[in-house]
């Protein structure tokens, strides 16, 4: 049990020494770490663990090496992963099946598997080291920090990898110097709204009360986005030193994380370290030897996307219905149950330890003006390098999609990149040299948002895209205030005509007239914003929008009303494999012609077609073509 800073000196100098050990191999052993993420888990990565454990023992060479799950590595597409110290060998899309060979060649006889390293597909060289790899050459992880490397259940490891250093130092410092040293770091909220946290924190400080809060949102919601989670799966603790900082910068003595139910391994694991850490004092009574006590508790949110809006998420905790409630009074004045309470996401908490433990300078040297530090994505759909990645403020939408995202699949042509999620907009080729930061995205008609990025290419339909996200919308609207309740509703229904080839100009313009009421009128940001894909789509896809109106054609070949399925009779060979698969039995053979001959080709009904792309994806020829 630590009671005093000199006994989190001593612990935190023996566990150092013993990840160091482990990194480095002092300990004259081999470490196997294998990615402990909701992505790799779910590609078997327990299971190769516990294969490794078998191995090694039917070998009698448990005393050769360790294995352990770590968090998240952040290249989703080349995953599960399995890295070797000291070494650094990094191998990837690993099987079950691969592991005895990994224990024979590399473990015990010191020959790296060639066939399991990365291959870049621009130089075609395989690469043995991660750090080596253009996916992690730009990033910079402050967030973070740990994710891949320590155990996220062994608290040893944390403090071994900087853990409550952060705090340890808070703690010599008065509330409003903390404040201070986070209001100069720049950090600002990376929830989505960018609000200053240092002067989110220094309201609450200013407000008298004899209990106050502080809450941490991980209620992650927008389609695609999965930074939190890996956070709170990869370094549970980091995330908690974060609100204890920000709790004792306050004067709240308790504090609540909000984590979606769908997230049962972050919550498992940020569970367990909240356990260790109280077992060993550091979260509880007088920590560390000071005055200063703190505790946290978990509530699990059931989905609802609204609850990401801070008011609607006290309610939530509250045991009410999660629907927003009237700003002010803002929450850091009368907040969870009428105390002032501050609600910071996960990111942000998570880069609270290293600005408290680095100092603020070392924070804000990164970024831009407006912007300090870093930013977490989860980059997705059309790009070859899917997953987790943590890049400097500045960095720009190319670097981000081509330099560490790899580029476009299939040679294809980009065409847009959705920032933001739902509330959030498209942004097309001419802003590929942007720099990324809150304030420039909002200008180009995006935002930043929690920090999902899809990728969008020349088979997308943006009129299908908008449509999508209004479906989310609607679906996730608390219904509480009208503009938003009938709004969003409304504006599904028009593009949903419009993708049905029933659409108007009279429609655009009512869909345009839609988009500022709606923005303009509702409660919360869910409202305010849910327009944005229409607008940004609108501005800079107008054509697409014309050409599904008066056309009646989608160019993408999406919208399945506005789309015909035709048979190539110079490439179709008359096979029948596309009718044999037909549901609807619409694929006839036209012109048989006598045997000897070449057979003639298939031909489609399009009054019974129903679109399914079976025909499609059945034929060896390509003969099948969406027009």
């Amino acid at each position: 049990m630590i009671k005093t800073v000199e006994q989190f000196n001593e612990k935190v100098a023996a566990c150092t020494a013993c990840l160091d050990e482990k990194l480095k191999g002092l300990d004259d052993k081999r470490h196997i770490v294998l990615c402990g993420g909701t992505g790799c888990l779910s590609s078997h990565s327990d299971e190769i663990k516990a294969r490794f454990e078998k191995v090694l023992k039917e070998k009698g060479a448990e005393d050769k090496a360790t294995v352990n799950l770590v968090g998240c590595f952040g290249f989703c597409s080349q995953g599960p992963f399995v890295k070797i110290y000291p070494e650094d060998t990094l191998y990837r899309l690993v099987k079950i099946e691969d592991v005895e060979e990994i224990v024979e060649k590399d473990i015990l006889g010191g020959e790296v598997i060639e066939r399991l390293l990365y291959v870049d597909p621009a130089t075609g060289q395989k690469v043995a080291k991660q750090d080596e790899i253009n996916f992690y050459k730009k990033q910079r992880r402050v967030a973070l920090h740990g994710c891949g490397v320590i155990n996220p259940e062994d608290i040893d490891e944390a403090l071994g990898m900087g853990a409550f250093q952060g705090l340890r130092r808070a703690l010599t410092m008065t509330q409003q110097e903390v404040v201070d040293e986070v209001l100069a770091s720049g950090l600002r909220g990376r929830g989505g709204g960018g609000f200053p946290s240092g002067r989110k924190w220094q309201f609450a400080l200013n407000v008298k009360s004899d209990e106050k809060y502080v809450v941490c949102n991980g209620d992650e919601g927008d389609p695609g986005a999965f930074m939190d989670r890996s956070i709170l799966e990869g370094n549970p603790l980091a995330v908690i030193e974060g609100m204890v900082i920000a709790g004792y910068a306050i004067g709240a003595q308790n504090g609540y994380f909000y984590v979606r139910a769908e997230y049962p391994i972050a919550v498992r694991r940020l569970r367990i370290a909240i356990k260790q850490a109280e077992e060993i004092g550091l979260l509880g009574d007088n920590i560390m030897g000071s005055d200063f006590s703190f505790r946290c508790h978990v509530r699990l949110g059931a989905g609802a996307f609204v609850c990401g809006e801070e008011t609607a998420l006290l309610n939530s905790i509250e045991g009410k219905r999660g629907m927003p409630r009237p700003r002010p009074p803002f929450p850091a004045v009368k907040g969870l149950w009428q105390k002032p309470t501050i609600v910071n996401n996960v990111e942000t908490l998570a880069c609270v330890p290293f600005i408290l433990r680095n100092g603020f300078a070392e924070f804000a040297k990164v970024g831009t003006e407006g912007s300090k530090g870093t930013k977490v994505f989860a980059l997705g759909g059309k790009v070859n390098n899917v997953g987790l990645v943590e890049v400097p403020m500045g960095t720009t939408l190319r670097e981000l999609i081509y330099d560490i995202g790899g580029g476009i699949p299939n040679g294809k042509k980009f065409k847009a990149i959705q920032t933001g999620g739902p509330s959030g907009g498209c942004l097309t080729e001419e802003f590929l040299d942007e720099p990324i930061d809150f304030d420039n995205l909002v200008k180009k008609g995006s935002m930043m948002g929690s920090g999902g990025a899809i990728v969008m290419d020349e088979d997308n339909c943006m009129v299908d895209v908008a449509k999508f996200y209004m479906e989310f919308i609607c679906d996730e609207s608390c219904g509480k205030c009208t503009p938003c309740r009938i709004g969003t509703k409304r504006m599904l229904e028009i593009l949903t005509r419009i993708t049905e080839g029933k659409g108007t100009m009279q429609d655009l313009e009512e869909l345009e007239e839609l988009s500022d009421t709606v923005k303009t009128n509702s409660l919360c940001a869910l409202g305010q914003t849910a327009a944005n894909p229409i607008n940004s789509t609108v501005a800079h896809f107008r054509d697409e929008y014309i050409a599904h109106i008066v056309d009646k054609k989608c160019p993408a070949h999406v919208c399945k009303n506005l789309m015909e399925y035709h048979i190539d009779p110079d490439k179709c060979i008359g096979c029948g494999m596309c009718a044999r698969g037909c549901p609807a039995n619409c694929i006839t053979r036209t012109d048989y012609t006598a045997p000897g001959h070449k057979l003639a080709s298939m031909a489609i009904d399009a009054s019974k077609c129903v679109k399914c792309g079976a025909c499609m994806s059945t034929c060896k020829f390509k003969a099948i073509e969406k027009r």
